[in-house]
């Protein structure tokens, strides 16, 4: 239970908290609004100062205003009581005075020498955490500290809910950002069942978003066609794999040859006059067929046909004109000597010229071919260096092929692996409900008998095993209104509370800001407040109630005093000093 809340600012009005029901009220000025009255008087002040002193960030009053100050708290914490301190100015670090700590999963060697009385117990504000949820909530210290488990600041709020993070809007949220897995992780912890499950269910939902987001980006383009199919990306791997295999084998393979270079140069040249060799070979062939040609076509002088002509023509020729036509005959006949001459000649050099290229042709020949065997069998230092780049490229080609088809693979068989994974899930979960089925029965049973004592018809409390984690839904009949919410609230509150001390878990304190009554019948109201009293007196716990006074109900029974539940402190906006502050802001 809360025994105190104090400060060194001169004006802060110190309260005083005692067992069961404690009501602190608010008057309000003729002609005030109901938020004038709210903020004047600092009621809803307290529940931003109790979640201030236990660990919450500091709300905007505690860093401006009330900055300078240091604020207390004594409570009960792990069967001692204890006192808390902390101030906006230095907010990292809270003070710790009260009874032995070696119970504590945090220590200080200062500790040991002075006693709790003397030397106060600095801790960061997330060791104060780590404390707090050990002894309040008998967890593990390090359980807040892993990925999606349940912390202090996850299970604290049901107990004191803010108006201003919206604690009001659902009995099954304490923030109005809070996360699925957030209200499914903390109930099943604060009910007792098995809250691991709804852990693993949350690790399985970031696995789908990943899967989710890889996709689509995968389908916008903004992976640039890096994952595509299986089936496809396993053929292209399949074929690169057996190109890189025998690209591998060529290099380790592969004989350096050191003038390669050079025999590759002879080889050029003596190509090029195999060349030039053929062609000349070519024309002295041509010009062997037109000598032969000419030889053939050359015959004796036409002079003996031309006497015997003379003859049959009974033309006598004087010995003269014989004498010439000898002369003439011999001539011809010399030349027709000298030109038969000269192309045998011609034919005979053109001959000789073949001979000694096709013998020159047949030595080259011989050579290429040796320099062809050796080149063939050996390479060059820069094709070999080429050819290891060309090894490497294909590795990480392959490689980046053997990354694709592993990824597309993954991403074909994570969704049946999720869907399995999530059906495991919603055995195990139907497994630990029915194992856990007292415990659901206390709880159903527990929220019917705070909200059958409410109303005629009294609400539910159903807590079942969806294909998305436990699903937890409050209901009371009536028209659907801010006051049947907020009942509802208080209730689940009411339910959370009993279970809690009946496990000797929990804060040991339920504090229920004015806001709970907005919208609820006065009848209700007086209702809740002596509910409220008889299960503070009967489970023995602390239940702290902030109102204002013109909506305290009249209608109580003789044996119920409300007046003995009302603070002495009574709060105001009437004035300046009146706030729970003394000042106002």
């Amino acid at each position: 239970m809360i025994h105190s809340i104090s400060s060194y600012m001169p004006t802060f009005k110190k309260l005083q908290f005692r067992q069961g029901l404690n009501i602190l009220l608010a008057d309000k000025s003729p002609g005030a609004t109901e938020k004038q009255t709210r903020n004047g008087a600092g009621k809803s002040s307290l529940t931003e100062l109790i979640h201030f002193l236990l660990g919450a960030r500091p709300d905007p009053i505690f860093t401006r205003a009330l900055k300078p100050y240091s604020f207390s708290m004594e409570f009960d914490l792990g069967q001692a009581r204890r006192q808390v301190t902390r101030t906006g100015k230095a907010p990292e670090t809270v003070n710790i005075r009260g009874a032995n700590t070696g119970d504590w999963p945090l220590q200080s060697p200062m500790q040991s020498l002075f006693s709790a009385e003397d030397f106060p117990l600095a801790l960061s504000n997330d060791e104060w955490k780590i404390v707090l949820c050990k002894l309040m909530f008998k967890l593990p210290e390090s359980t807040p500290s892993a990925k999606f488990a349940p912390g202090f600041r996850s299970l604290f709020p049901y107990f004191v809910r803010r108006k201003s993070i919206g604690g009001f809007l659902s009995p099954t949220k304490q923030h109005i950002t809070q996360q699925q897995w957030n209200q499914q992780v903390a109930i099943s912890c604060l009910l007792g069942l098995d809250w691991t499950i709804p852990q693993q269910w949350q690790y399985v939902r970031e696995r789908e978003k990943s899967l989710k987001d890889l996709k689509k980006a995968a389908k916008d383009g903004a992976l640039d066609n890096f994952i595509g199919n299986a089936a496809e990306l396993r053929t292209l791997l399949t074929l690169a794999e057996s190109r890189l295999s025998a690209l591998r084998e060529h290099v380790t393979g592969y004989q350096v040859l050191p003038e390669y270079h050079d025999l590759e140069q002879e080889a050029n040249q003596l190509t090029r006059e195999l060349g030039t060799l053929a062609d000349e070979n070519t024309t002295d062939k041509l010009l062997l067929a037109e000598l032969q040609q000419s030889l053939n076509q050359e015959a004796d002088p036409a002079i003996i046909e031309l006497e015997h002509l003379y003859e049959e023509a009974g033309v006598v020729l004087p010995n003269t004109t014989l004498q010439r036509f000898e002369e003439v005959r011999l001539f011809h006949e010399s030349i027709i000597a000298n030109r038969k001459s000269y192309f045998g000649n011609e034919v005979t050099a053109a001959r000789q010229r073949i001979s000694i290229r096709d013998q020159r042709m047949s030595a080259i020949n011989a050579r290429l071919a040796r320099i062809m065997a050796i080149l063939q069998s050996h390479g060059a230092l820069d094709q070999f260096t080429k050819l290891q780049s060309e090894l490497a490229a294909h590795e990480a080609k392959t490689e980046l092929l053997r990354q694709r088809f592993a990824a597309a693979e993954r991403l074909e068989s994570e969704r049946s692996e999720l869907e399995f994974e999530r059906n495991q899930l919603e055995v195990r979960l139907r497994q630990d409900y029915h194992e856990q089925a007292e415990v659901l029965r206390d709880a159903i049973l527990s929220f019917g008998k705070f909200s059958s004592a409410l109303y005629e018809n009294p609400g539910n409390l159903t807590i079942s095993a969806s294909s998305n984690g436990p699903q937890f839904d409050v209901t009371i009949d009536g028209e659907k209104s801010g006051g049947i919410n907020n009942m509802q609230i208080f209730c689940f509150d009411m339910m959370l509370m009993q279970l809690c001390t009946e496990r000797q878990i929990g804060p040991g304190f339920l504090v229920h800001d004015s806001h709970i009554f907005d919208g609820v019948d006065e009848r209700q109201v007086a209702k809740a407040l002596l509910l409220g009293e008889q299960a503070a007196r009967d489970l023995k716990f602390q239940y702290i109630v902030t109102m204002n006074s013109d909506t305290i109900p009249q209608e109580f029974t003789d044996a119920f005093d409300l007046d003995d539940y009302i603070l002495p402190i009574r709060l105001t906006d009437a004035n300046e000093t009146g706030g729970l502050f003394g000042i106002r802001f």
